[in-house]
């Protein structure tokens, strides 16, 4: 998002919090660099720089304020107008691919030269590759010094540094004081660490809950008392989060268990993206409320969230369990698959249990083993081909990854139609313009028209088709509709058309 410096500065002045994450103000006298919503005295516009990221502000010799700690802002999501190659890979940056990766094997991943990449991400943020991987490790060794008791040599590995000594030099360089001064008082450790998660408002964290409670994984996941648990892989790492609201800021809060320590960056990249953290409501809403027809659900539910997936691989085959059957049904289906092929994993949490199969265990496995977890042949065989185009043939199920590839190469296995690529693409692919047009709750919400009417009507909500849908089933869902036929688009046999009108 390009903005002016005056359109900035009135930003600063006002505090808006619409603008928090979107740009960085630097004061020259101080040295400093803040988010438009700090709270310190308003510097005078003589004395204003602004950066579009925390890494182009560094460049410049800024240090980031240590009262509204620029590296907690909300990132720049799907919505922004950056290209989408360059968003793809900050957000596979952000999630640590350069900590043992290198440019030029990123840049593979992405299908460009190195040289082009590093073009690309200097001409649309200011900064290369490396400096936004270093702002990175950096910004979250600060969050994990505020606020945890790690010891500094833990401190530095889980934040993506290979050694304690460059860490060391690093911070010093940028902040201008050693990584013992910023440590706050803390007692001892307890079983996990503690993050904060910053997001725009309005957050509707009630729906997001509601979506995922009908939905979690038994043993895998839960949902109780307004907080949010599940067991988590990270490569070789096993452990578990606690995700809960922040009731003093707009935040939420995570507990990680330590055994995640080395992993930290990626399993914050994947909570921003389960809980849709960098979405920017107001815009959005903005934009759909043109609508008339959407304007009362936009008024009714403000700031409502598409909910991702904190493993793109887990909720494909959750879509695909979720097939013509209800809610409650592809939920045991799910909890049956993680039991026969998932991983025991011991929690402090009676409920979780599990670790959901990797994509490389599940693809081992036969068609008339997963069949007789309770579902017929052609809905087997679909869980095992996108198993399998995971494990084996490398299709990407993230948000950092080509949605248009994605797209195809899903509809190009057995048993994969439309409404589960749409599906997929909203919560897996993080692609806020994604739109299942033949799902039955959608149709249904727009007067019963048919899917082509529907895509028809939904032009006018691009590109945050999305939410709209989010809207569309949240609405069902309030007027007493859970259980309709879906659409049949799948391959399934029309007569055991029986599915959630608000998705699998």
């Amino acid at each position: 998002m390009i903005l002016d410096p005056a359109t900035c500065y009135r930003a600063v002045c006002a505090r808006d919090g619409r603008f928090d994450g979107l740009f960085f103000v630097g004061v020259t006298t101080t040295g400093i660099y803040c988010r438009p919503v700090c709270r310190a005295r308003t510097p005078g516009r003589d004395r204003c720089v602004f950066f579009g990221t925390r890494a182009e502000a560094e460049r410049e010799g800024f240090r980031a304020c240590f009262r509204c700690r620029p590296e907690l802002a909300p990132g720049q999501g799907p919505v922004d107008a950056l290209p989408r190659l360059v968003e793809r890979a900050v957000a596979r940056i952000e999630a640590g691919e350069l900590n043992a990766g290198s440019v030029d094997d990123l840049a593979r991943s992405l299908q460009v030269s190195g040289r082009h990449l590093r073009r690309a991400l200097t001409a649309a943020l200011g900064v290369g590759p490396v400096e936004l991987a270093q702002s990175r490790r950096l910004a979250l060794a600060k969050q994990l010094l505020q606020d945890t008791s790690l010891p500094l040599g833990e401190l530095a590995l889980a934040s993506g540094f290979a050694s304690v000594r460059r860490f060391n030099a690093l911070f010093q360089s940028r902040f201008g004081r050693p990584p013992s001064a910023v440590r706050r008082e803390r007692g001892a450790g307890g079983a996990s660490i503690a993050l904060r998660l910053d997001h725009r408002t309005p957050y509707d964290w009630e729906s997001i809950l509601s979506f995922l409670a009908p939905r979690a994984i038994p043993g895998v996941e839960e949902v109780e008392g307004g907080v949010y648990r599940r067991t988590l892989r990270v490569g070789s790492r096993r452990g578990w989060v606690v995700v809960r609201l922040d009731s003093r800021q707009p935040a939420l809060l995570a507990d990680v268990s330590l055994s995640l320590a080395g992993s930290l960056m990626p399993v914050v990249a994947r909570l921003r993206a389960l809980f849709d953290l960098d979405a920017h409501p107001a815009v959005i809403d903005e934009h759909l409320s043109r609508d008339p027809a959407m304007r009362r659900l936009v008024n009714t539910r403000p700031g409502l969230r598409v909910p991702g997936a904190y493993d793109g691989f887990e909720s494909a085959e959750r879509a695909i369990l979720g097939q013509q059957v209800t809610v409650g049904a592809a939920t045991t289906l799910a909890g049956r698959v993680a039991r026969r092929f998932g991983e025991p994993f011991e929690t402090p949490f009676p409920g979780l249990s599990r670790l959901f199969p990797s994509a490389d265990a599940l693809a081992e496995g036969g068609e008339d083993d997963v069949a007789s977890l309770g579902m017929p042949g052609a809905r087997a065989r679909a869980v095992l081909a996108v198993a399998r185009a995971v494990a084996r043939d490398g299709l990407r199920l993230e948000p950092s990854a080509d949605v248009d590839l994605a797209l195809a190469r899903l509809r190009e296995l057995p048993g994969i139609g439309d409404w589960t690529a749409q599906y997929v693409a909203m919560r897996a692919l993080g692609w806020p313009d994604a739109f299942p047009a033949g799902d039955l709750g959608v149709r249904t919400a727009l007067g019963g028209v048919s899917a082509r009417r529907a895509e028809l009507v939904a032009e006018r909500w691009r590109p945050w088709r999305a939410y709209a849908v989010m809207h569309l089933w949240s609405d069902h869902t309030k007027r007493g509709v859970s259980h309709v036929d879906r659409s049949g688009d799948d391959g399934a046999h029309p007569r055991r058309r029986v599915a959630s009108a608000r998705g699998g």
